[in-house]
């Protein structure tokens, strides 16, 4: 029994020996060397972190693998993959930093590859540490801060405003200030990507287009209801990136036009009278009566045509729009009497051409 005792413990001492024998993986630290935004801090510890997990699986491959396979097995089953990890983990950092900041460039290539510690002993530890914004000067949140905001020329709406377009273009008007913060946060949290022109085609050009769109409803409300004013939106849709002073809201104040001074200021429809200077025949009297009425309906009809329509169109809109129209009502109308009353009389002439024609008195 002793003997086989002492065979266990020689067994035992050769095998600690063969584990201090055991290489490990030495690793060259990566060192972020740029203030780390705060929207990327999390997703770069922790793949510093990977880092520190990628090693300690390569030394666990290590003891676990002793002897296995010829000369190159450590480098092509062990060193190569980690390498590989290393590269691809300390690119991400690179994007995490870059969707928020200048990208940097912290050398995944010539960091990723490792080398052995023959004697064994421990591997350096990767810092894991992260510089913030704050802790880098001019960088990061600093840059951030600093990369300036969006000016936009003021839109004057240098009109009355008819009380029913107030509201659009209100809303339009505060749309304008929104597309302004959407763009400076897309300003803030872009700062670094892409080329010299990103913030010109990425943010500017979009902002300029979103805001001609924006003028020109403005201008198309004011038209429903008025004359449709140019409020020069093609040389107010360009902003600019300002990186001192301040940029001006845009204001949202108008002046809404009195509904019965706009009315007022359409004049009066004036049309002559229709006299029915013959004795009209029991038969035909309600039938003339509907359609003397008719003539003060459309009449009342074309007023506020006339009243809600003002400064639509040209010089011809009412002409072609409403007096027309009204012109041709009435000639048809007077031809209706004349005809009620010719069915059981002689049938008058009440000048249907004469008459038929009206005017807008101011």
């Amino acid at each position: 029994m002793a003997g086989v005792a002492v065979a266990i413990v020689g067994v035992g001492l050769g095998v600690a020996s063969a584990a201090e024998a055991v290489p490990t993986v030495n690793c060259p630290g990566v060192r972020i060397n740029v203030a780390v935004p705060a929207q990327a801090q999390a997703e770069v510890q922790s793949n510093l972190q990977l880092l520190n997990t990628q090693i300690n699986e390569a030394n666990t491959r290590l003891k676990n693998t002793v002897g296995q396979g010829g000369p190159a097995f450590i480098q092509n089953a062990i060193l190569g993959p980690l390498a590989d990890k290393r590269f691809a983990t300390i690119n991400r950092m690179e994007t995490a930093i870059g969707r928020n900041a200048a990208k940097p460039d912290l050398n995944a290539e010539g960091l990723k590859t490792c080398s052995l510690n023959q004697g064994g002993g421990a591997s350096a530890a990767q810092p894991t540490a992260v510089p913030t914004a704050a802790a880098g000067g001019a960088t990061g949140g600093n840059a951030a801060a600093g990369v300036g905001v969006i000016s936009c020329p003021q839109v004057a709406v240098n009109v009355a405003v008819p009380e029913s377009a107030a509201d659009e273009v209100r809303r339009n008007l505060e749309l304008l200030n929104t597309q302004i913060s959407e763009s400076n946060t897309r300003l803030k949290n872009t700062v670094g990507q892409g080329g010299a022109a990103f913030v010109q085609n990425a943010i500017l050009g979009p902002l300029a287009s979103k805001r001609f769109a924006t003028i020109n409803r403005i201008e198309t409300a004011i038209g429903r209801r008025a004359a449709k004013p140019n409020l020069n939106a093609e040389g107010l849709q360009t902003c600019k990136v300002i990186t001192s002073g301040t940029a001006q809201a845009q204001g949202t104040q108008i002046n809404v036009a009195n509904a019965a001074a706009l009315a007022a200021s359409a004049g009066k429809i004036s049309c002559p009278a229709v006299k029915v200077n013959v004795a009209i025949p029991a038969q035909a009297a309600a039938e003339v009566q509907r359609n003397l009425e008719l003539l003060n309906t459309q009449i009342a009809e074309s007023q506020k045509r006339l009243e809600t329509s003002v400064g639509q169109g040209g010089a011809a809109f009412v002409q072609n729009a409403i007096l027309g129209p009204l012109a041709s009502k009435r000639f048809a109308t007077i031809n209706r009497i004349e005809t009620a009353i010719g069915r059981n009389a002689a049938k008058p002439n009440l000048n249907a051409e004469g008459l038929q024609t009206c005017t807008v008195v101011k």
